[in-house]
């Protein structure tokens, strides 16, 4: 959302290109759009060929008089390309009353992103909220210590909370929720409360099998059952890559949470 705020403000000449049909197989869907200037870009209607001639055609009409165009590309070998599909585009300059129209679409899309709840900023969850700031989603970085929230990406939320398991009750259906604190027993607290919202896409604690172990028998005696251990990921990342170096664990763990939501969310 900042990104476009700030390219909205930084050029005063942009050409939407937007995806109107999208037949057989294509790189983008309908609806998928694009910003134009002379200079640079923002978003992607599919890249390849396909993308570096509706670049120029924007910049074709940026230059001219005119204030809308149309074309129809075919994914074939005649562009590159080996898709086979067909795309229809509309390109459109962006005045005031486009801008106030795209502002609205990205606000809406950006309220409509899945949650994830980063519960622990420390190396690992600095990481992960790294490697998950780029997509998609509303990403929450959470800590009882508001100095550990410091120098965090700028798309990323830092909650300094003293009692974080309010933010699980709080949270939306289909959120994910990644505990990776300082302390076992507020992992422990918040994997509980975690593990109570049935509608959460993704449940994930970082650890050990010791660990994981000694949160299960804590999770029964407190009132938990075998079915919520059972949704319960843990490690975060899985065991295929005996690698603890936080920026390795954080790839590893961002696939498994993308995946998780996303399927949640169709």
């Amino acid at each position: 959302m900042r990104k476009f705020t700030e390219f909205l403000k930084e050029f005063p000449h942009i050409a939407v290109v937007e995806v109107t049909e999208a037949k057989g197989s294509t790189p983008r869907e309908t609806g998928a759009w694009m910003l134009v200037t002379p200079k640079s870009t923002l978003g992607t209607i599919g890249g390849g060929q396909l993308e570096f001639l509706a670049i120029a055609k924007a910049r074709e009409l940026i230059d001219s008089n005119l204030r809308r165009g149309t074309i129809s590309v075919p994914l074939g070998p005649e562009i590159g390309q080996c898709c086979g599909g067909r795309v229809a585009l509309d390109i459109r300059l962006a005045d005031q009353h486009e801008r106030a129209i795209l502002t609205e679409r990205v606000k809406e899309a950006h309220q409509r992103r899945p949650h994830i709840y980063l519960f622990g900023a420390g190396h690992v969850g600095k990481a992960l909220a790294a490697a998950l700031s780029h997509l998609p989603f509303r990403v929450f970085l959470v800590d009882t210590r508001p100095d550990s929230l410091e120098e965090i990406p700028p798309d990323v939320q830092p909650v300094p909370i003293a009692m974080p398991e309010v933010l699980v009750r709080e949270a939306p259906p289909a959120s994910a929720f990644v505990i990776l604190t300082h302390d076992h027993a507020l992992d422990f607290l918040i994997t509980r409360e975690a593990l109570a919202r049935k509608d959460a896409a993704y449940v994930g604690m970082i650890g050990s099998k010791t660990k994981k172990a000694t949160f299960h028998n804590w999770l029964l005696r407190e009132g938990g059952t075998e079915e919520d251990f059972a949704r319960l990921v843990s490690p975060i990342g899985g065991h295929s890559v005996p690698d603890k170096r936080p920026e390795v664990i954080a790839a590893l763990a961002a696939a498994e949470i993308v995946r998780a939501v996303l399927l949640a969310a169709e």
